[in-house]
């Protein structure tokens, strides 16, 4: 069983994601916590003026949130009819990011999944700040999806990366179990860097052909500017549907984050992203 917990503002690239992972999981038995946090700037609003004396502010707002919950969960079921999938309301005052994590611990969730916008979105960013904020700063993985986009196959994954750390089966746990279910292609997308050593490239090399039935490995030559033209390459290329990278500090991932490169970045790549956790292992 599966716990993934939605974060939804009930926009539609919000809800759209929501839709992804119903179809994306439809042959896994899932608990779903669908989760809407308020917060203080929520209170301040015209509509409040009008609230009753005898109802406070944050039970308006809290009940209007699990109404609508409750309404998006009632369609999902008329529209699924998915006895493997269940749904659970959850509604949260608190910073975006703590509120996340505390209910990633109580619940055991497994994957975050989040609808963000993508290449036609906004310009010079490739995620929300919460978005960044939530990959950077919890525990599990978390699936990106941008916005329009819809599930097709897993059948083509890439996965990036610099092959700068040792990776661990743990790592990838999660990635693994997906592949297997969508009997998907992995293509690692080796990132080239002047000061990649060999031992290290060598040794991961092997770690992904001992570990992955289907496999191959793919070198990108990186140049300052170029990288991203290479991957966005290879994926229309290899047909990809999904990236996947893995978050850990001054990794690849997180150069991504500078503007120029994530503006860059934004403009040639829109699919979904996963984003895994990786245990420091130099600690």
């Amino acid at each position: 069983m599966k716990a993934i917990l939605l974060p939804t503002d009930f926009s539609n690239n919000s809800v759209n994601a929501i839709h992804y992972a119903m179809r994306m999981f439809k042959d896994d038995i899932c608990e779903f916590y669908i989760l809407n946090i308020q917060k203080a700037s929520s209170f301040i609003s015209d509509d409040m003026l009008v609230v009753p004396s005898t109802a406070t502010l944050y039970n308006t707002l809290v009940g209007a949130a699990k109404k609508s919950i409750e309404n998006l969960i009632s369609n999902l079921k008329k529209e699924y009819k998915n006895n493997k999938h269940a749904f659970h309301s959850l509604v949260d005052y608190d910073n975006f990011v703590d509120s996340i994590n505390q209910i990633t611990e109580q619940h055991n969730i497994d994957l975050i999944v989040m609808g963000t916008h993508g290449a036609s979105g906004l310009k010079k960013m490739l995620f929300g700040s919460n978005t960044v904020h939530v990959i950077k700063r919890c525990k599990v993985p978390v699936l990106v999806i941008p916005d329009n986009c819809k599930f097709r196959s897993l059948d083509s994954v890439g996965f990036t990366s610099s092959f700068k750390s040792k990776y661990s089966e743990a790592d990838f746990k999660f990635l693994k179990a997906l592949l297997i279910a969508h009997r998907s292609h992995l293509h690692v997308m080796h990132v080239i860097q002047a000061d990649n050593g060999e031992m290290t490239l060598n040794q991961n090399v092997d770690f992904f052909k001992t570990h992955f039935d289907k496999v191959s490995i793919n070198r990108i030559a990186e140049h300052t500017d170029s990288v991203y033209d290479g991957i966005h390459e290879f994926a229309e290329t290899h047909r990809l549907k999904l990236i996947v990278m893995l978050s850990k500090t001054h990794s690849f991932l997180n150069r991504l984050f500078s503007e120029y490169r994530v503006e860059t970045f934004a403009f040639k790549i829109d699919l979904p992203l996963l984003v895994l956790k990786q245990r420091d292992l130099d600690k």
